[in-house]
């Protein structure tokens, strides 16, 4: 069994567009004629360059390979270049070509990529979600509005959720940590405190901030909210900053979690040294199945917990689901609302939901059947990246408002 051949689709998802402006798939198919899809998260560079570092990590490591060789095809896009490092657009690009391989290995074998990593440890899967706004919220208005986030969670835990995610404290900047304004924490404050009385104790909190303090300003914005029993802080600092993610662990007792932006084992274990307690990893982003299974297996010789991030599309999705069945260490996973009707409609609708949990497929490989024809019909046609950023600092006299990623505007 050899890899033949390369296909890249992008596709921009419908309005309102969570999961980002779009998402790469690749579709990888061996000489012997057997395909597998995967996803690609890493977005530093446009959708169309991303193509070519695509295409070129394929033709330089994995072109005409057995798709079995995971380590070797890993060992060298890790060391290309004379490298041998964390590179988040290579190792991105590197993740969704490898979740394919899997997803062909699963289907050759006729088992679920699950099988293939160690079995099934874990039957049903938590997840959380995000609060997304309802047909009948009005924006930008319901992202600082503390009730309409109540009414939202409140939502969310009668279709069975027991975690949901917020991120009330904005802004998301290109700049260095930055010191909470005293609106933004109180608003934050308030956010916990809404959520909280709206749910009681059936769900959890999720605050997530986008590494946007500093540690200071992080310790702050923690002591503000510890009333409330969040379960976990994401993100509290940039997410390079190892040691001041550790001094913002050790100030408060909420759960410090971080990853969705690093990549490959290096990233994480100083981070679990310093006294991370929750990973993120995304598997389109964090090296592939295989070496996000060896964060996985750090976190779990640090007594601590792993949750797949997920703001993407459906197979990212769907390997996360794969990867989360086999470990021991699970807290849960993300999952957009209930799935998200296009993310749904892309994958054949085969990640059943029951209630606030997600059932691993049994089919062979990831489990999916990708509709083609329908991620080729929705083809990106923007110029912005997946997300970004903001340029104007933290203001400290009006209201700093975080909009909830990338949404398509109707």
């Amino acid at each position: 069994m050899k890899l033949a051949d390369l296909d890249i689709i992008v596709t921009a998802p419908p309005a309102p567009g969570w999961g980002g402006r779009y998402w790469i798939f690749v579709k990888l198919t061996t000489a012997c004629g057997i395909t597998g899809w995967g996803e690609v998260y890493a977005s530093a560079v446009g959708p169309e360059a991303m193509k070519a570092v695509i295409a070129d990590v394929f033709a330089r490591h994995m072109e005409g390979e057995n798709p079995e060789n995971v380590e070797l095809m890993f060992r060298r896009a890790y060391s290309s270049g004379f490298t041998q490092r964390p590179d988040p657009t290579v190792i991105g690009a590197f993740s969704g070509l490898e979740i394919a391989c899997w997803d062909i290995l699963g289907k050759a074998r006729e088992r679920p990529v699950w099988a293939l990593l160690g079995g099934k440890i874990n039957q049903r899967l938590r997840a959380y979600t995000y609060l997304y706004p309802g047909p009948d919220d009005v924006l930008p208005d319901f992202w600082v509005d503390p009730e309409a986030a109540g009414r939202a969670a409140a939502a969310r835990v009668e279709q069975g959720f027991t975690a949901v995610k917020f991120d009330p404290a904005g802004p998301y900047t290109i700049r260095a940590g930055h010191q909470p304004s005293m609106l933004d924490i109180d608003r934050s404050a308030r956010f916990c405190a809404a959520i909280r009385e709206a749910v009681g104790p059936r769900a959890d909190l999720l605050f997530g901030t986008h590494g946007q303090f500093s540690t200071g300003g992080a310790i702050r914005m923690a002591q503000a909210i510890e009333p409330y029993q969040p379960l976990w802080f994401e993100e509290p600092v940039p997410p390079d900053n190892v040691e001041a993610m550790g001094r913002v662990a050790a100030a408060t007792s909420i759960p410090v979690a971080t990853g969705e932006r690093l990549t490959t084992k290096a990233e994480f274990a100083p981070l679990l040294q310093a006294g991370v307690s929750i990973l993120q990893p995304a598997t389109g982003r964090s090296g592939g199945l295989w070496e996000t299974k060896k964060i996985a297996a750090l976190a779990e010789a640090h007594n601590a917990q792993v949750a797949p991030h997920l703001y993407a599309g459906p197979i990212e999705w769907a390997a996360n689901v794969q990867l989360a069945a086999t470990l021991p260490n699970l807290l849960m996973v993300e999952t957009i609302g209930r799935g998200g009707d296009f993310h749904r409609k892309l994958i054949g609708d085969r990640i059943a939901f029951d209630a606030g949990y997600l059932l691993p497929p049994e089919e062979p490989g990831l489990g999916i059947v990708v509709d083609e024809a329908l991620a080729r019909a929705h083809p990106y046609e923007g110029k912005g990246l997946h997300l970004e950023m903001q340029e104007a600092p933290c203001d400290y006299s009006q209201e700093n408002c975080f909009g909830g990623g990338a949404p398509v505007k109707v």
